[in-house]
């Protein structure tokens, strides 16, 4: 400890650079000796020590708006502070959440703004890619967010609020819900004119998306062809909030467009009795157990429920699975019983999210993102192998690469889940056996365990990757 009592940052390991963090000029994200730091340059001194003093930040943080964090000393540092934010051991994606948490997050941010206004201070960022997913609920993670309110005008933010959560809240409450991944391919948020073009005409007679969208979109239209700057008619704080308070109102009336999804209902139109659901459970934690994971990757998710039901065996779980319906779903049950170790994702395994932006490394790949201890795959491999023609040995290599364990289910063709992919289309899989099954698989895994499902032709498997035992040895 310093003197004054915060620790010290020990300088026995260099260190490395955070790439992503290189657009911000207040400051920059470095790692050393595993951990992350955030660094403040010069330049955001006083707009730093404004937030702090004036206890913005301190009521952020107590009120979960705002990631923890503790200003620790550095000898020979060339930033002016230097604080450790609380570590997060998962990082998610605006594109891969679900309807409910992309509109938490604008609450969330929205919510900060006006805090910060009645500080003295507003939000000069508006990304979505600055909030995470934190025990459960969004958190504004760049602590240099803030700027002095009498240096604006205007709200720096309002166009990247508009992009980055407005426009894709729009589109999957009117057009699609899938339309939320339109934050993938447009990194900066998806350009207001596309999304007034998608959006049905009727959404033209809601006050709120007149202004903040369709007239926005017309106007940055406008004057982005013109060549010329805009002159802007200067706001007082006042009207700043009143700005934000509109989209606010906005936001919270917004709800996910009511449209079936193709494995929404999965649970609901199983072929399980009551006693075989019952048992599939008891196994599934007991194997989980076996593994004493603390990380799970729970691949092929659906809404969630294995997720729920091992939520006190594990330390953190990603929950994924391809489906908006069933993952919004999936967040609003584990918001509404405060269950805060578990992540819902938006992804699909068979075409994982790849790394993006500059130099393809400012947004990781998801099999970038984390290696967990346990791999859940619950009625996944029949997708994996039928839906999308993927052999055993190929699904095998890829889990292998990415857990310690798996619990995998193995669902045959007599089942009716399986019989459903097939209704339309030639059976081809004549190696879609069991049997098969289990000599590809052995190949990557050790296999420790098979029990059956009772009152099913269903099976679990408790495996442990061979690379990762291979791994621990060159350790």
């Amino acid at each position: 400890m310093t003197a004054a009592g915060r620790p010290a940052l020990s300088v026995s390991m260099a260190p490395e650079r955070e790439f992503s963090s290189f657009r911000d000029p207040a400051g920059e994200l470095f790692w050393q000796a595993g951990a992350i730091y955030r660094g403040i340059n010069r330049c955001y001194e006083r707009q730093f020590r404004t937030a702090l003093q004036s206890g913005l930040l301190e009521g952020c943080v107590a009120d979960r708006l705002l990631l923890p964090f503790e200003v620790v000393d550095a000898a020979h540092s060339r930033y002016v502070a230097l604080l450790k934010p609380r570590q997060l051991s998962f990082i998610s994606y605006p594109y891969e959440w679900s309807f409910d948490q992309l509109k938490d997050a604008a609450i969330v941010t929205l919510e900060l703004h006006l805090r910060a206004l009645r500080h003295g201070m507003l939000l000069k960022d508006a990304s979505a890619f600055n909030i995470q997913m934190v025990d459960g609920r969004p958190c504004l993670i760049d602590h240099l967010s803030f700027d002095l309110a009498s240096e604006h005008s205007v709200w720096p933010a309002y166009g990247q609020f508009c992009r980055h959560f407005l426009a894709p809240l729009a589109l999957m409450a009117y057009v699609d819900l899938g339309l939320g991944r339109l934050l993938q391919t447009h990194i900066d948020g998806v350009p207001l004119d596309l999304a007034a073009r998608l959006l049905p005409r009727r959404t033209r007679l809601r006050p709120g998306l007149l202004m903040h969208l369709h007239l926005h979109a017309r106007l940055v239209h406008k004057h982005g062809s013109s060549g010329r700057k805009v002159a802007a008619r200067p706001l007082s704080p006042e009207s700043m909030a009143a700005i934000a308070s509109s989209l606010l109102a906005l936001i919270e009336k917004l709800s996910p467009r009511r449209q079936a999804t193709e494995w929404s209902s999965y649970y609901s139109d199983t072929n399980y009795s009551a006693a075989a659901f019952s048992a599939k459970e008891r196994t599934v934690r007991e194997l989980v157990q076996a593994s004493a994971a603390r990380t799970v990757w729970d691949i092929g998710a659906n809404d969630g429920h294995f997720s729920r039901v091992i939520r006190d065996l594990a330390d953190e779980i990603v929950s994924i699975d391809v489906d908006p319906r069933a993952v919004n779903s999936n967040y609003l049950q584990c918001r509404r019983n405060d269950i805060r170790n578990i992540v819902p994702l938006l992804a699909d395994i068979n075409n994982p999210t790849p790394a993006l932006g500059f130099a393809n490394r400012e947004r990781r790949a998801l099999c970038e993102r984390g290696r967990p201890d346990l791999i859940l795959a619950l009625a996944l491999v029949h997708h994996l192998a039928i839906s999308n023609n993927l052999p055993f040995a190929y699904i095998a290599e890829f889990l292998a690469a990415q857990c310690r364990s798996l619990v995998i289910e193995f669902v045959p063709k007599s089942d009716s889940q399986v019989q459903r992919l097939l209704l339309n289309r030639r059976d081809i899989f004549d190696d879609y056996t069991e049997e098969h099954f289990r000599e590809a698989f052995s190949a990557a895994f050790a296999i420790l365990e098979r029990r059956a499902i009772p009152s099913s032709d269903r099976s679990l498997y408790l495996m442990r990757s061979k690379a990762s035992e291979q791994r621990s040895k060159n350790r």
